[in-house]
């Protein structure tokens, strides 16, 4: 990577808040068109070969950077300059997105293509996930930082009640090489303000990659035993692998059961998956105003004891009762957020910044390694016995798995018990 000035480092909490606005605007337009590209290619997948294994490889590929390559992604992250890693991640992925659009033109497309570009939008997204997310602490002081998790699982919501209704409509007008040109046009939008806007960088005890040789291997590690040495966090890890070992082939095989269980097509589909988008609209909106329970796991317990809740009502829906589904799937979003926002929050108000891209990277990593085991026999054996008894299965242990982490001392009291202060900001 070629040489840039410096970004500042911030160390106190007088910051200003426009700089990440901008940048969050742009990253906002370019997930709606990454969104779009995602529901298209699944419904192609699905439309094509109508297989649930087919479905579940899909998946497994797009989850494989993030469990393999992950901690290592935030190693590098901790390492790298953070700007720039996002600059080229969505660069790499619009460049491969081109590609896919050539293939499609002219009509020589093949299923590898489609997960190649599949492994490389998850590899890209999670090396800008990463820094995105470890730069935020740095930007926003602490006190909102659950707040701005919330607001960005209420950009999350939207996008996903837009993105797959906007893409029906679209798989009906416009080729495929057209929906993945404008996947390319949101990306060059989201890294024009990157040009411009500074972020922050972790103050360093010692060299970086980019100032000597890097020892990927023994920041692995580190980030490894930062984890190893908090009891909550890798308590909690547990139990989010536990409830992936079930639920992710679930939310994989949503397509499969809106065609084969609800008789629907890529517009039910898009209603459904719409419903999850506005529920995690809905509870977004809530966690920013409400911010959460004092004690941030508490939120993330409620939200896994009503996800696993919600998917097994889904599993029990009568097939003439698609409206059901969609209004289950949207408790399931409201819930969604109640994880997703706290756990961000809580890792990037405990962990110290210059390891946060390594805990953020392992702790996602962790929570979806799992999915490599279940994901393989899951396509199979839903093919074989029908995807609804897997919801009610993921449904049900994921419910009193959520349940479970109330009677965990380590995992309650996961925010008290942490290894080190709080570095990355001071109220």
């Amino acid at each position: 990577m070629t040489e840039q000035p410096a970004e500042p480092t911030i160390s106190n909490d007088s910051r200003p808040m426009a700089p990440f606005f901008i940048v969050w605007s742009g990253q906002a337009i370019s997930l709606l068109g990454s969104n779009l590209v995602q529901f298209a290619l699944i419904w192609y997948l699905t439309a094509t070969t109508g297989s649930a294994t087919v479905l579940a490889i899909a998946s497994l590929v797009g989850l494989a950077p993030q469990i393999v390559l992950g901690p290592f992604a935030g190693a590098l992250v901790d390492r790298w300059n953070r700007k720039r890693v996002m600059i080229f991640a969505d660069a790499g992925i619009a460049f491969a997105t081109i590609i896919l659009a050539v293939l499609f033109a002219f009509d020589v497309v093949a299923f590898w293509h489609v997960y190649i570009l599949l492994f490389i939008r998850s590899l890209g997204g999670t090396l800008h996930y990463t820094a995105m997310s470890a730069s935020t602490a740095l930007m926003v002081p602490e006190k909102h930082l659950t707040r701005i998790s919330g607001l960005n699982q209420t950009l999350y919501g939207g996008v996903t009640i837009i993105g797959p209704v906007l893409g029906a409509y679209l798989l009906e007008i416009l080729p495929m090489q057209g929906i993945l040109a404008i996947d390319v046009a949101t990306a060059a939008l989201a890294i024009a303000p990157l040009l411009f806007i500074p972020i922050p960088q972790p103050k360093k005890g010692e060299p970086t990659g980019e100032e000597a040789p890097a020892n990927i291997g023994r920041d692995v590690v580190e980030g490894m035993r930062y984890v190893w040495k908090w009891p909550g966090l890798f308590g909690m890890l547990v139990m989010i692998s536990l409830a992936n070992l079930l639920l992710q082939p679930a939310f994989a095989l949503l397509p499969i059961l809106v065609t084969e269980h609800f008789g629907g097509a890529a517009q039910e589909l898009g209603w459904i998956e719409a419903g999850a988008g506005l529920g995690m609209l809905a509870g977004g909106l809530l966690l920013s105003a409400w911010g959460g329970f004092k004690q941030r796991v508490y939120t993330f317990i409620m939200g896994a004891a009503g996800i696993g809740a919600g998917m097994a009502v889904i599993g029990f829906t009568p097939k003439t009762m698609l409206p059901m589904a969609v209004g289950t799937i949207f408790f399931v979003g409201l819930m969604i957020t109640a994880i997703d926002g706290p756990l961000v929050a809580i890792l990037q108000a405990n962990v110290d910044p210059n390891v946060q891209g390594r805990v953020m990277t392992l702790t996602f990593s962790a929570a979806k390694i799992m999915t490599v085991i279940s994901l393989p026999i899951a396509g199979p054996i839903a093919d074989l016995i029908g995807v609804q008894l897997w919801y009610r299965a993921a449904g049900i242990f994921c419910a009193l798995l959520g349940v479970s982490g109330l009677l965990i001392p380590a995992i309650r009291n996961l925010e008290k018990d942490r290894p080190v202060p709080a570095t990355s900001a001071a109220d």
